[in-house]
């Protein structure tokens, strides 16, 4: 099937996304668009973010011909999933679901921990999710700010960063929660620290894992997927402002070089 997978977040986060998709889908051809001249969105309101998205979504659909529409932020699959399923006529992953699915199979006391942006944080998302699928486990949330620019600047595991995910984390652990959703694509590259916090014990959900194991399923169910592996593939990159910063700090994201990438504004 040809077309690509559009694949977009406020900024540089959703990049976690585009490296476990390409771990699970190498065939496939990936469109990216970060929005950097707008990031965070986890500051923003739903109406915001929403019109935000639908900008991109028009952008990646019309313009770029994607086959699917990965939601690669938390914020923004929290506030704008449904406008965006209702303005667009091909499919819509988001992070929140396939993360909340994956609780269940993993939480022996029915304790589970949700750390995200305020945004995201404030919009019981992933509770509601989650209520569904089991109304009996008890949900204990926390919101993260300073997460994302300690990313951002690299401090993945220095002691700064340790004593902020102590002061963050420190009520979860008490609340001896042993299942902790890392709701802002962002989170995934601090799971060293976390851990370390935490306790070996207490299960991290990944969700831009759990998001491309969806978006596999969804191409399959949909008779989406490339025909083929081709050696030609190539994946481009846009954002709305500063490329040479998402380059620079995107590699650490993604675990290799950008290449293709353009400047556009919406």
């Amino acid at each position: 099937m040809d077309g690509a997978i559009g694949i977009f977040d406020s900024g540089f986060g959703g990049l976690t996304v585009v490296s476990e998709i390409l771990k699970q889908l190498p065939g496939e051809e990936i469109v990216y668009f970060g929005d950097t001249a707008h990031l965070p969105y986890g500051t923003k309101s739903k109406e915001t973010v929403t019109r935000f998205s639908l900008k991109i979504a028009d952008f990646l659909h019309r313009k770029q011909g994607v086959k699917i529409i990965v939601v690669a932020c938390n914020t923004a699959s929290s506030c704008a999933v449904e406008a965006l399923k209702e303005n667009v006529d091909i499919p819509v992953v988001d992070v929140i679901t396939p993360g909340a699915r994956a609780v269940p199979g993993l939480t022996k006391n029915n304790r589970i921990g949700i750390i995200g942006t305020t945004a995201t944080i404030r919009s019981k998302a992933y509770e509601e999710v989650i209520a569904k699928l089991n109304p009996e486990m008890k949900i204990f949330t926390q919101p993260c700010p300073l997460f994302v620019p300690l990313v951002e600047e690299g401090w993945l595991d220095n002691q700064e960063t340790l004593l902020v995910a102590k002061r963050y984390l420190g009520p979860l652990k008490d609340e001896k929660v042993d299942t902790l959703i890392l709701g802002c694509t962002h989170y995934p590259l601090l799971k060293k620290i976390i851990t370390r916090v935490m306790g070996v014990n207490v299960s991290l959900v990944d969700s831009a894992r759990e998001t491309a194991s969806e978006v596999k399923r969804v191409l399959d169910d949909r008779g989406l997927r490339a025909k083929a592996a081709s050696q030609t593939v190539r994946h481009r990159y846009f954002v709305s402002d500063d490329p040479d910063k998402f380059v620079s700090l995107g590699r650490g994201f993604l675990g290799k070089d950008i290449e293709n990438i353009k400047l556009l504004e919406l």
